[in-house]
C-alpha cells in the first residue's frame, strides 16, 4: 500500500500532508528575557526551520546586488542643495528704484506762459511693488510741492493690474490718475538692477526748460528811455547816509488833535523817506512807531490820476521829494499831513552846508508840554530793623537785593587793620583802669573793640563790641555819619553807643598808612600820632640827639618826653621792649603791667649814670635773640645791673 504524501499541494484546509524531509516541527522561539524583562522579537524562520516568505528578496532587490549599476559607468550624480526660502519683504528691504521725469501742467488765462514743466522723482519700492512720486521743493515758487502721490501700488489699467518694475523704462510715458509723467533717466543703482534682470534701458532724455523760467532769466524789455543817472554810483557813495529831521506833526484842527513829535529820515541811497513817531513813557500810544513806511514820496502827480488807486506807478509821477524840499524851520506837506521841521542832527547840517550852501537852516525852539508829576519818591523813616542799607533796599525795588559792596576797596584793603589803644572814660570807679584795643578794618569801615585783661579787676576780658559801623554822636538815624581814620587822633574822645573812650596809643602801621593818605586827613591827626610815637618829620640816627647830633646820654633826673624819645629812637627798630612813661606803654607779650611798672622804676636810676647806647645795645640784642623779642623781669634786672657795671 502506497502512502500519499501530498507533496506540492497547497497547504490549505482539507489538504493535509506530511513532509518526510522535515525533521523539526516545532515553532520558532520568539520570547526571551533581557535584563530581567520578558521581551518578544520577530521570528527569523518558520515552523520546522522553514524560511519565512516575508523575508524573501524581490527581483528588484536582487537586481541591486548585480553589477548593472549606472554609477560605475557614468559616475555619481551631484545634486546642489536647495536654498532656504527668503520672503520678498526681507530680500528687497530698503531697495528702491529711482527714476527721474517731469509732467506738463497747463496754465490758463496767462499771457506769459501756456504750460509749466514740473520735474518729479519716481520711487519704486521692490519689497511691496509700491510707488511714490515726489516733486523737488523750489523756494518762493508759490506752488504746492513735495509729495504729489503718496506711497501705494499704482493702478496700471481698468482691469485691476498694477505697475511692476518690469513695466518701467527710460523714455516712456507713465499714466497715473490721468497725469502723464515722462520718464527721462534713472540713477546708477536702478540701471544696474534692470540690466541684471535682463531688461535693456533706453537712452536718457533731457528735461525740457520751463518757458516761464526761461523768460525770467532773460533781461526785461524797457519801454522808456534809459536815464543818464548812475544809480550804482549813488548806492556805493550814499549807502548808510541818512538825513534826520526833527518835526512836529500838527493835526490840531481835528477832534482831539495835538502836535506829536516825529522823526523824518531821508535815505540818500535811494531817495526814500520814513517817518517815525517819538513815543514818551506812559503816553498810552500803541507801541508801533512807524507812521510812514520807507518809500519814495511823490511830489507832483498827473492831474487825471484817480484818487481811488493806492499804488502809484512811476509813469504817473512827475517829480519826487528831494533833499532841497526839506528846509528846517518850514512847514512841509507830506501825504496830506503837515509837518513842522524845527531841527536836524549834526550830519544833516554838515550835508546841507556842503551840498546845498544856498539853503539856510533856521532851527526853531519848540516848547514841549510838561505833564510830568513832580511827586518825589520819599523814603520812609528808618524802623530800626536791620541796617539802614538793608532796609533801604525794600524801597528801591519790588524784590529786595543785598546792598552792593565796593569790591575794589575790599580787594585792595583786605587784611588791613588799624589798631588803637584806648581807655574808658567813665564816672564809675569800677571802670577805672580798663584798657581796650580798637581795630578799624579798612576793607569794610567797621570797628571792633577788644577789652584787655586786668588782674583783680573782676571784669571778664574779651570781645567788647563785634565788627560794626559806629555812628558819630549827634547825627540823625536817616543820615548817619560814621567814624573813620581821620577821626582817631591820640587824646581824642570817641563815643561808642553812649560809652566814652579816650585814645591813648596806636601802632606804627597806623602812622605809616595815614602818611600814605596824608592829603585826605587833617594835620592834627597825623601830628598827634607822630608826637605820641616819637617819630620826627625826618629820619635821625637812633643813637644821636635829633637837635645836636651827639650821643644821647641820660643824666640824673631825666623823665617824661626825654625818656620816651630816648627809648623810641634807640630800640624801636629792634621792636623788643617799648619803654614809655606810665601813661603810655606797650608791654611784651608775656610781661604783665606790674612787671613793666617795676622795670620802669628800676631802669631810671641806672640810666642816670651810664651811657644809654651801650646798655640799649645789649638790651636790644638780648631781647631780640631770646624768646622772640620778649624779656622777663629777672633778665631785665640782670641787664640793667650789668649795664651799670659797664657804665
Amino acid at each position: 500500500m502506497s502512502i500519499n504524501t501530498g507533496h506540492g499541494l497547497p497547504f490549505l484546509p482539507g489538504n493535509t500532508f506530511r513532509d518526510v524531509t522535515k525533521s523539526a516541527h516545532h515553532r520558532p522561539q520568539t520570547l526571551s528575557y533581557k535584563n530581567g524583562y520578558a521581551l518578544p522579537h520577530r521570528p527569523k524562520v518558520g515552523i520546522g526551520q522553514a524560511p519565512l516568505l516575508s523575508s524573501e528578496l524581490t527581483q528588484s532587490e536582487i537586481n541591486q546586488f548585480s553589477n548593472q549599476t549606472s554609477a560605475l559607468t557614468y559616475g555619481t550624480t551631484h545634486y546642489s542643495p536647495a536654498l532656504d526660502f527668503i520672503p520678498a519683504h526681507v530680500a528687497y528691504d530698503k531697495k528702491v528704484l529711482r527714476f527721474y521725469g517731469y509732467f506738463q501742467q497747463e496754465v490758463l488765462h496767462s499771457p506769459q506762459e501756456g504750460h509749466r514743466v514740473r520735474p518729479v522723482v519716481l520711487y519704486y519700492y521692490l519689497e511691496d511693488d509700491s510707488m511714490c512720486i515726489m516733486e523737488p521743493v523750489v523756494e518762493n515758487s508759490g506752488i504746492p510741492q513735495g509729495k504729489l502721490i503718496k506711497r501705494q501700488r499704482l493702478p496700471k489699467n481698468d482691469r485691476g493690474d498694477h505697475y511692476h518694475w518690469k513695466d518701467l523704462n527710460v523714455g516712456m510715458d507713465l499714466v497715473v490718475y490721468g497725469t502723464v509723467y515722462r520718464v527721462t533717466h534713472c540713477d546708477s543703482y536702478t540701471q544696474d538692477f534692470m540690466e541684471s534682470e535682463g531688461l535693456v534701458l533706453n537712452d536718457a532724455e533731457p528735461t525740457p526748460v520751463d518757458p516761464y523760467i526761461q523768460q525770467r532769466t532773460q533781461p526785461g524789455r524797457s519801454y522808456i528811455t534809459p536815464s543818464v543817472f548812475d544809480r550804482l554810483k549813488q548806492f556805493l557813495t550814499m549807502d548808510r547816509k541818512v538825513l534826520r529831521f526833527f518835526a512836529l506833526w500838527d493835526h490840531t484842527d481835528s477832534l482831539y488833535g495835538e502836535a506829536r513829535p516825529v522823526t523824518i529820515q531821508y535815505y540818500l541811497v535811494d531817495d526814500s523817506v520814513e517817518i517815525r513817531e517819538v513815543h514818551e513813557p506812559n503816553s498810552g500810544r500803541d507801541p508801533f512807531p512807524v507812521l510812514l513806511r520807507r518809500q519814495r514820496l511823490p511830489k507832483n502827480i498827473k492831474p487825471p490820476f484817480p484818487s481811488c488807486v493806492l499804488e502809484v506807478s512811476p509813469q504817473e509821477v512827475h517829480q519826487y521829494y528831494s533833499p532841497k524840499d526839506f528846509q528846517v524851520g518850514e512847514t512841509l506837506q507830506l501825504m496830506g499831513r503837515r509837518f513842522l521841521l524845527y531841527d536836524c542832527d549834526e550830519f544833516t547840517k554838515a550835508y546841507y552846508q556842503k551840498e546845498h550852501p544856498d539853503l539856510e537852516l533856521k532851527p526853531k525852539p519848540v516848547v514841549k508840554k510838561t505833564t510830568e508829576l513832580h511827586d518825589r519818591h520819599e523814603v520812609p523813616p528808618y524802623n530800626g530793623f536791620g541796617s539802614l542799607e538793608d532796609s533801604l533796599q525794600n524801597c528801591l525795588s519790588l524784590i529786595p537785593e543785598p546792598p552792593k559792596k565796593d569790591l575794589m576797596k575790599m580787594l585792595e584793603n583786605d587784611h588791613k587793620v588799624l589798631r588803637y589803644a584806648a581807655r574808658m572814660d567813665s564816672q564809675n570807679p569800677q571802670d577805672e583802669g580798663r584798657r581796650f584795643i580798637f581795630s578799624y578794618f579798612l576793607s569794610s569801615d567797621m570797628i571792633s573793640i577788644f577789652e584787655k585783661s586786668t588782674r583783680n579787676s573782676g571784669i571778664i576780658s574779651g570781645q567788647f563790641l563785634e565788627k560794626t559801623r559806629i555812628p558819630k554822636p549827634g547825627c540823625t538815624v536817616d543820615k548817619p555819619e560814621f567814624y573813620g581814620p581821620a577821626d582817631f587822633a591820640i587824646g581824642d574822645t570817641v563815643e561808642v553807643f553812649r560809652h566814652r573812650f579816650v585814645l591813648t596809643d596806636a601802632d606804627h602801621y597806623v602812622l605809616k598808612y595815614l602818611e600814605s593818605i596824608s592829603d585826605q586827613l587833617p594835620s592834627r591827626t597825623l601830628n598827634s600820632l607822630r608826637q605820641r610815637l616819637g617819630v620826627a618829620d625826618q629820619e635821625v640816627d637812633p643813637h644821636t640827639d635829633p637837635q645836636s647830633g651827639k650821643d644821647i646820654t641820660v643824666h640824673s633826673g631825666c623823665h617824661g618826653d626825654t625818656q620816651r624819645a630816648l627809648f623810641n629812637n634807640c630800640i624801636h627798630g629792634k621792636r623788643c621792649i617799648h619803654y614809655m612813661t606810665k601813661s603810655m606803654w606797650t608791654p611784651a607779650y608775656r610781661t604783665s603791667h606790674s612787671k613793666i611798672m617795676a622795670i620802669n622804676m628800676e631802669l631810671v636810676p641806672p640810666f642816670a649814670a651810664i651811657k644809654v647806647s651801650t646798655l640799649l645795645g645789649r638790651l636790644s640784642t638780648r631781647c631780640w635773640n631770646i624768646d622772640a623779642g620778649t624779656c622777663s623781669h629777672s633778665a631785665t634786672r640782670a641787664l640793667v645791673s650789668s649795664g651799670s657795671d659797664v657804665g
